[in-house]
């Protein structure tokens, strides 16, 4: 029975999009945790040295090599910092969070280039504007999104993301340029709609959508490069958000486990770019939100 469970799992590791998403969305929600089959296979390990059995740990090397091919690659300590790199911090700080102040001082000790933040709520944006002002003189605030810079923006504008059949206000995007020393680059801040599990799956159609449209912009963009700093409800793996990772780089290293902050299930909050490389990517210590901080050096070329 190990030999078969470890078959099973190391099928669905390597053809996981052929899970299908109906009924349920059952292919998104394999997607999202993809990463914890890794533990199926401890499991069976276990399993397999109790029976002693020869034909169970050998067909372990199945979902052992399927998993490595997967995500070792995120495990490798990345590359040293180069003179080129764009430091971001990505970070959904909750519309429920009672220290509004020290989220932004500990998002600033983090030293970055650019601090992209979601939920934010219009009576704690002036704490957020005058702790992160020191540091960051540059920003921009679209609804519930906003980029805090070290670096000039010009043209910043709301994004129009909103799925139909959302009621009531709901602005949630946010694209302006960022003047680095290296050129100019178009930022993209992005909160993509929640989804929810439940009996009858995965309930994600305004995510699907929002990404969608968020995709459908980021093509348009004239600017050669593009950096997408969001919660987007998904992991890099989901299929959902196969308009944003079929155009845009993803983490070479680091899985940064970011929801929910008491025990980090899978990433949800993300960095992405075009034209540029998302060297590493890592957690932050725990704010006062349901949400961890993440961090991500981007490599640039000359953009001018």
């Amino acid at each position: 029975m190990p030999a078969v469970f470890a078959v099973l799992t190391a099928g669905l590791l390597a053809f996981h999009r052929s899970v299908p998403n109906s009924p349920g969305r059952l292919g998104s929600l394999l997607d999202v945790f993809l990463p914890w089959l890794g533990l199926v296979v401890l499991v069976l390990l276990g399993l397999g040295l109790l029976r002693r059995s020869a034909t169970a740990l050998v067909a372990l090397l199945l979902p052992v090599a399927a998993w490595t091919y997967l995500f070792s690659g995120l495990l490798l300590p990345g590359a040293k910092a180069g003179p080129h790199e764009l430091v971001v911090v990505q970070h959904n700080v909750s519309d429920e969070n009672t220290d509004p102040v020290g989220t932004a001082r500990a998002l600033a000790d983090a030293g970055p280039d650019l601090i992209a933040l979601q939920e934010l709520v219009s009576q704690e944006l002036q704490a957020y504007e005058k702790t992160l002002a020191p540091d960051y003189p540059y920003h921009a605030v679209r609804g519930t999104v906003g980029l805090w810079s070290k670096h000039p923006l010009t043209d910043p504008r709301p994004l129009d993301i909103k799925p139909q059949g959302l009621a009531g206000p709901w602005s949630r995007g946010l694209r302006t340029v960022v003047h680095t020393p290296r050129g100019e680059i178009a930022a993209y801040v992005a909160h993509l709609p929640s989804v929810r599990i439940r009996v009858s799956g995965l309930a994600s159609s305004w995510r699907d959508e929002s990404a969608d449209l968020l995709g459908k912009a980021i093509a348009a963009e004239q600017l050669k490069t593009v950096i997408l700093l969001g919660d987007l409800n998904g992991t890099v793996d989901d299929r959902g958000l196969a308009p944003l990772t079929s155009r845009m780089n993803v983490a070479e290293r680091g899985f940064a486990f970011s929801f929910p902050a008491d025990f980090p299930l899978a990433r949800i909050d993300q960095v992405m770019a075009c034209s540029a490389t998302v060297a590493h990517i890592g957690t932050l210590p725990a704010t006062g939100s349901d949400h961890l901080p993440v961090a991500a050096r981007i490599a640039l070329t000359s953009v001018r």
